[in-house]
């Protein structure tokens, strides 16, 4: 058996993990790092994260004329998130987390080498319930890859690097405590089975949330949304399994709302999968279609982003077969498609301006789109509408799709579009003359473009799945990230001394920061923020 020892255990070395460290370095504690993958995917998934970021009342945003404070964002938050009323921690650490994201994390970031696009996002305006009033999401420049390698450099480089050791390939499967007090973790070595042991005095658990097990995830699909879609595509981290949540439970820490999960509509099939079932998340335009599995429009409300995710999901599921289809052109496609993360957006990663303004707009995404279309059997290309659908009923072999639905949907929609822009009565049609108002969305959305314009072909149709992502709910911790025992009998609930869950672990903040819905952004924010209220409780103070 391997014997490791330290001040301080962290179990997970994605963002959350690694930004502990490097304050609790700066408080001089020996720490030990111990993580399930390989040294070269130190960091997690935040590396092919996007890099969006939900700040309030920032320099970015002032500059951009927009005014928001923390009273703005609270309601907008509790709006979305409809907290259950049962509901404790998670609306506390709502508050707490508006309250210390743009000083604890924008500014901090900041100051630390990390850089913003000057032009905001503004994803999640609500559909039928209140979202972001105003453009909140700070995109990274260099997305999560910069993000990401920023903080490993500032962890390697520390005055006090010295008093950290890494120990890779090792899986944690359980807490182990002295009289009610922890006093470490136990595991495995992945390629020898070996077990360790590693003694400490307070554990970080830094893992993750449960949706990279789609086991899990259909074993906690919300009830009300009827039973899981049959496919769910992977875009989690590949061991974000869950394993911490049960060895919390173990030992009687509380787990909560695992039902409460933030998963995304746009799935498609990696065409290079580095895990099994692994999807990547389409960013969804505002031009195209979207489509039943039978070739319906959504209706009467369409469906399109940016406006609510979990509406999106809702519909879909509502479906007797579970999956969509997404219609438009090349025209449509070369302007608004996109995919979310690093991997796909080596402009903005890469942080090569002008090449980024040029694919924005001038050449757009024609690069992209023919890749996807090469290499993706979800990307379905064809010249006329019949041989569309006939490519996308040999796809999945069902012949579900019909032509007549079709037809009468893209014949619908534009002809309400060459009735001109006074005449539209389509909420579509509507939604993009209000979406193009706003200068970070009018760049990537086309000016209301026909589906079946011969000069825009070829036909596009993009099967999607539901893509598994976040873990909403987690362990249940207090504003100071102390892990707290299960109720007993009188509600009554005490921490687990010497045991504190980070990031997506504790659902970003008290086991369910976010309600039902998330804002977008607070996912690597929630990991900032909860890394350094952990790191200020150890050493004995309180962020404010």
């Amino acid at each position: 058996m391997y014997n490791y020892k330290s001040d301080v255990i962290i179990v997970g070395g994605g963002l959350a993990g690694i930004i502990a460290a490097i304050e609790l370095l700066d408080q001089g504690k020996k720490l030990l790092i111990i993580d399930r993958d390989t040294e070269a995917n130190f960091g997690g998934l935040a590396k092919w994260a996007f890099g969006g970021m939900f700040f309030v009342d920032t320099k970015h945003q002032r500059k951009a004329k927009i005014q928001d404070s923390i009273e703005l964002a609270t309601r907008d938050w509790f709006a979305f998130a409809e907290f259950d009323e049962k509901e404790d921690w998670g609306p506390q650490w709502a508050k707490h987390y508006i309250q210390l994201c743009t000083p604890h994390g924008y500014r901090w970031l900041r100051e630390k080498g990390v850089n913003f696009f000057p032009v905001l996002n503004w994803p999640e305006r609500g559909m039928f319930e209140p979202g972001n009033s105003l453009p909140r999401f700070h995109m990274v420049w260099g997305t999560g890859w910069e993000l990401t390698y920023v903080m490993i450099r500032q962890l390697q480089q520390h005055k006090n690097h010295h008093l950290v050791q890494y120990k890779f390939d090792h899986r944690v499967t359980d807490i182990d405590q002295k009289a009610g007090v922890i006093s470490g973790v136990r595991g495995q070595v992945e390629k020898t089975g070996e077990e360790f042991s590693a003694l400490a005095d307070i554990v970080i658990i830094a893992t993750g949330g449960i949706n990279g097990s789609i086991e899990r995830v259909k074993a906690n699909w919300y009830k009300p949304l009827g039973d899981p879609p049959k496919t769910i595509l992977n875009g989690a981290h590949e061991y974000a399994i869950g394993d911490l949540h049960d060895a919390t439970s173990a030992i009687n820490g509380n787990v909560v709302n695992l039902d409460k999960q933030w998963n995304y509509v746009g799935g498609i099939r990696h065409y290079k999968p580095r895990k099994p079932d692994h999807g990547l998340s389409i960013v969804p335009g505002k031009s195209q279609l979207w489509l039943n599995y039978q070739g319906r429009r959504f209706g009467p409300v369409p469906l399109m982003s940016p406006y609510d995710t979990r509406y999106l999901l809702e519909q879909i599921c509502k479906q007797p077969v579970k999956y969509t289809w997404q219609l438009l052109n090349h025209k449509i496609a070369c302007k608004e498609f996109a995919i979310s993360g690093s991997e796909h957006n080596p402009a903005m990663r890469d942080k090569k301006f002008l090449k980024f303004v040029w694919t924005t707009l001038v050449k757009g995404q024609k690069d992209l789109v023919n890749l996807i279309a090469r290499e993706c059997e979800d990307f379905i290309t064809a010249q006329s509408l019949e041989e569309l659908v006939e490519k996308m009923n040999d796809l999945t072999g069902e012949n579900h799709v019909k032509i007549e639905y079709i037809r009468e949907a893209a014949q619908q929609y534009d002809t309400q579009i060459n009735r001109g822009q006074k005449f539209h009565n389509d909420e579509q049609l509507r939604r993009i003359a209000y979406i193009r108002q706003y200068r970070g969305d009018r760049a990537r959305t086309c000016k209301f473009q026909a589906i079946l314009d011969p000069s825009a072909r070829p036909l596009i149709a993009i099967r999607s799945f539901i893509l598994s992502r976040k873990s909403l709910g987690g362990i249940q911790t207090d504003l100071q990230c102390k892990v707290l025992t299960t109720p007993a009998s009188d509600g009554s609930q005490k921490p687990i001394e010497g045991l504190y869950a980070i990031g997506e672990a504790a659902g970003f903040g008290g086991g369910g920061i976010h309600g039902i819905r998330s804002l977008e952004g607070t996912f690597l924010g929630g990991c900032v923020i909860t890394a350094r209220v952990c790191a200020a409780s150890i050493g004995g103070t309180r962020l404010s």
